[in-house]
C-alpha cells in the first residue's frame, strides 16, 4: 500500500491545499491529512474546526484520512507506515525551505518527500493570506473550500 502524509496546520485549509491533495490522489492508496499540533503556536481556528474543515472537504474521498499529531512529522509517518510526505510549492522560497526539510527527513528515516508545484492561478493563496483577509473583514471565499466558508 502506497501511503503519503500531507502535513500542515491547515489554519485554514485553502484551495491551494486542495489542489495538491487532489493531484496526489492518483499516486497513493491513502493520503493522511496530518494536522500538526504545536502548543506554542496561536491558531485562528480551533483544532476541532480544522479537523472538521478537512473531513467535510474530503467526505466523499475514501482515500483520505484526517489525523492530528505532535512531534516530528517523520515519526508520525513511521507510526502510520507512510513512506512518503507530500508537499506543495508556491515559490522558490518554498522550495529552498522545503528542500532542506525533505533532505533531512530522508537522511534520518528514508522517507521521501514529493513536491508538487502549485497549479496556475493558485500560487497567491496561503493560509496566512486567508487569515489576514478574515481579520480585516475581506472576502476570502475564492481561496477556501466550502467547509471553511460556513
Amino acid at each position: 500500500m502506497k501511503k503519503a502524509v500531507f502535513p500542515g496546520s491547515f489554519d485554514p485549509i485553502t484551495l491551494g491545499h486542495v489542489d495538491i491533495i487532489e493531484r496526489g490522489l492518483p499516486l497513493f492508496d491513502e493520503i493522511i491529512l496530518a494536522i500538526g499540533v504545536n502548543a506554542d503556536k496561536k491558531y485562528m481556528f480551533s483544532l476541532e474546526d480544522r479537523v472538521k474543515f478537512l473531513e467535510e472537504t474530503f467526505k466523499d474521498q475514501p482515500k483520505i484520512k484526517v489525523m492530528t499529531y505532535e512531534g516530528m512529522t517523520v515519526d508520525f509517518c513511521k507510526k502510520q507506515n507512510a513512506d512518503f510526505i507530500l508537499r506543495g510549492l508556491r515559490s522558490s522560497t518554498d522550495f529552498d525551505f522545503e528542500k532542506v526539510i525533505g533532505q533531512t527527513n530522508f537522511k534520518m528515516t528514508g522517507i521521501e518527500t514529493l513536491f508538487f508545484i502549485t497549479s496556475s492561478g493558485k500560487s497567491h493563496i496561503s493560509s496566512t493570506v486567508v487569515r489576514d483577509v478574515i481579520r480585516n473583514g475581506g472576502d476570502y471565499s475564492f481561496m477556501v473550500p466550502k467547509a471553511v466558508k460556513k
